[in-house]
């Protein structure tokens, strides 16, 4: 082989294998299979409107990045084979696909190579290859065992309301279990969640399965370690519970004062559960995707606030998109800091790097334009 030869195929192999390149190309071809076994004739339900290969497409796409938008009716449009195609994509999704590469790697007993050992690391925000099989390894039991609760819960949720045969609740509560926790908000049910907007059990299990999961891994594998020992936290912890914490609360304040008199949303509702509607409102809202009263007919300052909430979303090496919770105690304090002309930039007493700083900053930047740029052609077409 020539050199020129050897060089080139070195440098197409790092561009491949580099980890940001590697993500996408491994969602991207998660997603064409998704589309291509979502416009099969067995995924499209029987005597339904049936999905053109372009909605497949939307769809898979939409399942896979767990996004939760729609362009047909979930529960009409799929089979159960599809829906069950539609929950592989959400799962794999909303794990990682470098995570759950790896744990596939470690279940085979397979040894694992120092490039995608660091890539299974990254994707749930590990840096230390020591302790990766059994984390990754706890990582997806915990997944489970969470789905699992949620979906028994829902499940005997359902049946005990008497709207449902025991295979249909059961039904009811698998899809949206996967659904919630992995924050993908698709949902099979006719009008979604508007019908339980007052049932404080569905909405609790359902908001509380997709805070799980958007809260981060690594959060959670320490809260479980140190639940009660809050002075030693990471900066981490710290920063997104409490960033979470006021966002989630301060969300559902500023939603309920504007939703409390308006007719076609909370209006009807009783005391307690227009408090539960906006409660769950600021929490979906994060990148939850579901809703318990119809989005079309919020007020204009309630999708104002919605909107940021999105914008952030919810916490690193999680299920839930967005610019991260931690991204925005960062950019926010850093601002502060810069305002009051102080020396370092500071959380609960930890010095923020520089660098840090420059990455969040860029991070927002960058959504912002993405943001933009796609509300400008939207509005074109």
């Amino acid at each position: 082989m020539k050199a020129s030869d050897a060089q080139h195929s070195m440098t197409r192999d790092r561009f491949i294998t580099h980890p940001g390149r590697l993500v996408v190309l491994g969602f991207s071809a998660l997603i064409a299979a998704g589309a291509a076994l979502l416009a099969l004739p067995i995924s499209q339900a029987e005597g339904g409107s049936g999905a053109s290969a372009g909605e497949a497409a939307f769809t898979a796409a939409s399942a896979v990045t767990v996004t939760g938008l729609a362009v047909v009716d979930t529960g009409t449009t799929w089979s159960p084979f599809g829906e069950v195609v539609l929950l592989l994509l959400i799962q794999v999704g909303g794990l990682g696909i470098m995570t759950l590469a790896g744990f596939v790697g470690i279940s085979l007993n397979r040894r694992l190579r120092l490039r995608s050992g660091l890539l299974a690391g990254e994707e749930i925000g590990l840096s230390d290859l020591g302790t990766l099989r059994s984390l990754i390894t706890g990582l997806v039991r915990f997944v489970f065992i969470a789905e699992a609760v949620t979906a028994i819960l829902l499940s005997a949720r359902f049946l005990l309301l008497g709207d449902h045969s025991v295979q249909h609740a059961v039904h009811l509560g698998v899809f949206h279990a996967v659904s919630a926790f992995n924050n993908a908000g698709f949902s099979i049910l006719d009008a979604g969640l508007e019908p339980y907007v007052g049932d404080w059990f569905v909405n609790l299990v359902i908001a509380g399965s997709f805070i799980l999961g958007g809260i981060g891994f690594p959060i959670v594998f320490e809260l479980r370690r140190k639940w009660r020992d809050p002075k030693h936290w990471s900066l981490q912890t710290k920063v997104t519970l409490t960033t979470y914490a006021g966002l989630l609360f301060g969300g559902a304040v500023m939603i309920g004062l504007a939703e409390w008199s308006n007719p076609a949303t909370f209006g009807p509702l009783h005391t307690d559960e227009r408090i539960l509607a906006s409660f769950f409102q600021s929490a979906t809202a994060r990148t939850a995707g579901f809703n318990t009263v119809p989005i079309g007919e919020l007020r204009a300052a309630s999708w104002l606030i919605m909107i940021p909430l999105m914008v952030v979303g919810a916490g690193s090496a999680s299920t839930g998109g967005g610019i991260k919770v931690s991204t925005l105690a960062v950019v926010v304090k850093a601002t502060t800091a810069e305002l009051r002309r102080d020396a370092k930039m500071t959380l609960f007493d930890r010095h923020v790097p520089e660098a840090q700083q420059r990455q969040a900053l860029a991070l927002v930047v960058a959504a912002l334009g993405a943001i933009g740029a796609g509300t400008f052609v939207l509005a074109l077409t």
